[in-house]
């Protein structure tokens, strides 16, 4: 397989292809390196221990297997840069940092109870306010209950009272109706 075969394989992927086209828009022929055996040139990195095998070629596309071989340790740097090495923190440092962790501490605590108070307060306030409204509510009950009791007592003795006028009326009528049938017998006779 060629190199520039191998580029345009590389072009075809979608991330591969992402990359080269942010990094490197459309290059221009530019003339091929020599490069050593099992080195791939992509113009944007040298890739080593990497050998790329064309397995067949179809009119769909190429198949191709990608091989790693074990990184070789031939001497250069790594990539990345190296970490600066940890100094030993000092007595004051690590006192500091106590005396801060401990502050922090401290601090969670008391907005903890803090929080804790507020809800308890809250919790008190809806107690409170729950049993005043029921209080309201059996006064008013109690309050419409009365009322209804009284209209009751009232609407009865005023029923009583007009069953007594009528059966007065009845027996002032049936006193005058005997009166009258006892004059009638008077004056037959």
């Amino acid at each position: 397989m060629t190199l520039a075969a191998y580029k345009e394989k590389m072009r075809e992927l979608p991330l591969v292809s992402l990359l080269c086209s942010c990094v490197l828009p459309e290059p221009k022929e530019k003339p091929t390196k020599k490069t050593p055996q099992g080195v791939v040139d992509l113009n944007l990195c040298i890739i080593k221990d990497m050998e790329v095998i064309e397995l067949n070629k179809r009119t769909s596309g190429q198949a191709f297997e990608v091989i790693l071989r074990p990184p070789s340790f031939d001497g250069q740097r790594d990539f990345h840069p190296t970490i600066p090495p940890r100094r030993d923190p000092s007595l004051e440092e690590i006192q500091k940092k106590l005396d801060a962790a401990e502050e922090r501490r401290k601090c969670q605590e008391a907005e903890l109870r803090k929080h804790l108070a507020e809800k308890r307060e809250h919790e008190r306030e809806v107690a409170q306010k729950a049993l005043h409204e029921h209080r309201n509510f059996i006064r008013t009950a109690k309050e419409k209950l009365e009322q209804r009791m009284e209209i009751n007592k009232e609407n009865r003795e005023a029923h009583i009272a007009a069953m007594l006028d009528r059966l007065q009326e009845k027996e002032k009528h049936a006193e005058e109706v005997r009166r009258h049938k006892e004059q009638m017998e008077l004056d037959w006779q």
